[in-house]
């Protein structure tokens, strides 16, 4: 809530970071190592150092509107509505029927701790059994924190570019 409720943009990000890290330690206590390092990775570290960077090219503080507008209201209600109606869907929670408990989860359950050797379940099937499509969606994660970057950086040269060409367009004036 205090987050949200911010108006100092800096201030909100630094809160966003550390609330970032706080849940990768929670992570850590309850023994998901590999959630806990992505979610330091990403939340507290290529999130934070995104946004500083956007508010380097930004102000620090927010933007008041005078008169709110309808318009987000009604694609947040409409979004809501929309995940609603797909939950609605879903098997109860912790319906022993649902099909995920059938075979898969039997299987991990079982074998998991003798074939992998990992105590925490989920580790085991994201390290393991997951690794490629963990190691592929890390891989997405990085390309995309390399593109902005780069996008950042391409936007930086040419304002300096256009500066360096307003400055040479102007000539000195001669007086006589």
């Amino acid at each position: 809530m205090a987050i949200v409720r911010m108006h100092n943009l800096f201030a909100a990000v630094m809160l966003a970071g550390i609330y970032s890290l706080l849940m990768a330690s929670i992570f850590v206590i309850l023994d998901a190592v590999d959630v806990a390092f992505t979610e330091a990775a990403v939340g507290a570290g290529i999130s934070t150092v995104l946004m500083l960077g956007t508010l380097s090219l930004t102000k620090s503080r927010e933007k008041i509107h005078v008169r709110p507008s309808i318009i987000p209201l009604i694609v947040v209600v409409a979004t809501g509505a929309m995940l609603l109606y797909g939950a609605s869907g879903m098997p109860e929670f912790n319906d022993p029927n649902a099909p995920v408990h059938q075979h898969v989860a039997p299987r991990y359950i079982n074998v998991s701790p003798v074939e992998i050797g990992v105590p925490n379940m989920v580790t085991s099937v994201l390290a393991s059994y997951r690794g490629y499509d963990t190691l592929g969606e890390l891989t997405v994660i990085f390309t995309a924190g390399v593109g902005v970057l780069l996008l950042l950086g391409r936007r930086r040269r040419s304002k300096k570019a256009n500066e360096t060409e307003d400055s040479a367009s102007k000539e000195p004036e001669v007086s006589t």
